[in-house]
This record gives structure tokens, C-alpha cells and sequence, in this order.
């Protein structure tokens, strides 16, 4: 069948002259040239190091300094009004767990307050603008609190049952958290015996807004979990240790408290990024705003210099006068009118 849809010519051509060597021998450097074995790609170029590569190149990666990570404005808005917290207590509470995060939360705004202070870190995140240049607030206050002692939608959240239980909040019969789609970030803290969809495997909170079709409302909403009894070593850290690390020493709780202690980080973390990325669509880097790299995110776990993979760099304490560069950089402070001490990054 083939020959018949041939032509005449095809089928009595003379033979064509054989083909110079030298096309043999550049096919060949082609194939050779074209097959070799390549690096892996990575996001920073493969420099000769220097001192500084030397000495911390090894934590650098944990770190997020690399000069690649560039947070990038997408227009969208932040909060530069006001900033009013509004706690939701989920499960059991006691009144100490709760006084350590309200004068936690209160510390943002102090006047007063000595570097390294909360109030000092509040005002590297008050460095991002809108695009009108506004910046974000420097009053954070805290807010009317709700209490959900009764665990009304059980002790497995999912994370859309978790916007059910803010809904709740704030159409509840009596004392509803007041409505501010503006310039309100609702606060969702479950107790030590509540499990939240991808808790301790890959979260130790998280940041989003409501749907109107569950809430009624969009709301910027946050959420963070105790970790005392299911994971403490994982979203406790320092103040526990996780058992495959069994050559390094817990940091001591400063409130004797593991759960709640290692609760404010994330608090602070979640609280810098809802603020500068309320809805997911403002400052943050990558480019899908599924899966963005956020301010805090760039020194995750870090609390001093040196830090990176297991080891927390050079903490200060509430005694330290050396100043910190707050962006990269973590820290312990000092609240306010208080004796505790707890960690905290950006």
C-alpha cells in the first residue's frame, strides 16, 4: 500500500551521495553535548563563598535570608486601621492560660516599653503600605471574647468547621462578637484536647478569611492550637523537644506552661501575617497565593543569630539591651507591666 501512494520518482531514485564525515562527527558532538548530566536547579546561583557563606552559610536556607525571597505587593488590601483582636476560646480555658494571651496581645501597643519589646517588633510590621502608602496600624487592641466551652461543633475541626465555629461567635443569642470585616481579626484558640485538620503534621496555625456562604460575612481570621498534649515537641519547640532530637535540652517554660508558652509565637505569626495579607491577595512571595511565602514565614523557628534547622541562635532575654533586627531575627520579651517571658518571631 505504500509503494502504490508513492509517486513514479520515488520509487527509481538515484542513490544520493554519501554523506562527508565531518556531518558524522558534529551530530556526534550534538548527541554528547546535548545528553550530558545536568545540576539540579536551585534558587541561588552557585557563587564561590566568602567569610560570611563560611560561617553561616549551613543556616541560611532555614533562615529564608536567601536574596531570592522577595515579598511582593499584589494590590490587595492590609489592615491600617485600628487593629481589634477578637479571642474566641475554644474548649477549656483556665484563667492564667487566658491572662498570659490577652497581656500578650494588649503588649502591641505599649507606649512604654523598653527594646526588645512586642511593641518594638510591631513596628517592623508596620513598615508595609497598602497602595495608597498607608501603613499598617500601629493600635492593635484587644477585643470582646467569646467563649466556647462546650466545644459546640466537637474536638475534630476541620478547617471549614472552624469558620462554623466563628460563625457561631458572632451570631450567638447572647453577647455576639461584634461584625468588623474592616479592621477585626478573629482569633480562634482551641484548647489541648482539640485536633484541627493537618494540626501538628503540617500546622501550628493558620491565617484565612471567612466564606460568606458559611459565615455571612467575610472576616479575617486566624487560628492556633495548644499543642500540650498532642505535639508539644513540634509546635512548642523551644520549650519541648521532639523525641527524634535527643541530644538537645528544652528551653524552660517561662510560665511553666509548655502549651500556652509555645502558643505565642504563632500567635505573633499569624497576627503579622493576617495583618499584612488579610485576604490572601497583598504582600507575600511565589506566585500562587495558595501556597504563599508570608513575612513570618521567613524566619520560622529562628530566635537569634545563628539560628537555623534545630538549633534557636542566640536568644536574648528580657535583661538584654542589644537591639535586633526584628525582620529576620527573633527574640524573647518582656510584657509589659508583667514578670513572664515568652518567645516570638516574625
Amino acid at each position: 500500500l505504500l509503494l502504490l501512494n508513492m509517486s513514479h520518482r520515488s520509487l527509481f531514485r538515484r542513490p544520493e551521495a554519501p554523506v562527508p564525515v565531518i556531518f558524522y562527527f558534529f551530530g556526534a558532538f550534538l548527541f554528547f553535548f546535548f545528553t550530558l548530566p545536568v545540576n539540579g536547579w536551585r534558587p541561588w546561583p552557585n557563587q564561590k563563598p566568602n567569610a560570611t557563606e563560611l560561617l553561616y552559610g549551613g543556616s541560611k536556607k532555614y533562615e529564608g535570608s536567601s536574596e531570592f525571597v522577595h515579598l511582593k505587593y499584589h494590590m490587595g488590601p492590609v489592615l491600617t486601621a485600628n487593629i481589634t483582636v477578637y479571642p474566641i476560646w475554644y474548649g477549656r480555658w483556665g484563667n492564667s492560660q487566658k491572662r498570659i494571651i490577652r497581656d500578650f496581645i494588649s503588649s502591641f501597643s505599649a507606649v512604654d516599653s523598653k527594646r526588645p519589646s512586642v511593641a518594638g517588633w510591631w513596628k517592623t510590621v508596620q513598615l508595609y503600605t497598602d497602595q495608597t502608602g498607608a501603613n499598617i496600624s500601629r493600635t492593635v487592641h484587644l477585643g470582646e471574647e467569646k467563649n466556647d466551652r462546650f466545644y459546640s461543633h466537637g474536638k475534630s475541626l476541620t478547617r471549614l468547621s472552624v469558620q462554623s465555629v466563628i460563625k457561631s461567635a458572632v451570631t450567638a443569642r447572647t453577647r455576639p462578637l461584634p461584625l468588623n470585616p474592616k479592621t477585626g481579626v478573629y482569633l480562634l484558640l482551641t484548647s489541648d484536647d482539640v485536633y484541627v485538620q493537618d494540626f501538628c503534621q503540617n500546622v501550628c496555625g493558620f491565617h484565612y478569611f471567612t466564606f460568606p456562604s458559611i459565615v455571612g460575612y467575610t472576616l479575617p481570621y486566624a487560628w492556633v492550637g495548644n499543642s500540650a498534649k498532642l505535639c508539644p515537641g513540634t509546635c512548642a519547640y523551644p520549650f519541648s523537644v521532639p523525641s527524634y532530637m535527643p541530644g538537645f535540652k528544652a528551653v524552660k517554660s517561662p510560665n511553666n506552661d509548655v502549651g500556652v508558652d509555645g502558643m505565642i509565637s504563632v500567635i505573633a505569626h499569624e497576627i503579622a501575617e493576617v495583618s499584612t495579607n488579610p485576604l490572601v491577595n497583598a504582600w507575600y512571595a511565589g506566585q500562587d497565593p495558595s501556597f504563599p511565602v508570608e513575612i513570618a514565614d521567613l524566619c520560622e523557628g529562628i530566635y537569634g543569630t545563628g539560628g537555623g534547622g534545630s538549633y534557636t541562635g542566640q536568644m536574648l532575654n528580657g535583661k538584654d539591651v542589644d537591639l535586633m533586627h526584628l525582620i529576620s531575627k527573633c527574640f524573647v520579651y518582656k510584657i509589659q507591666n508583667s514578670s513572664i517571658l515568652v518567645l516570638i518571631y516574625v
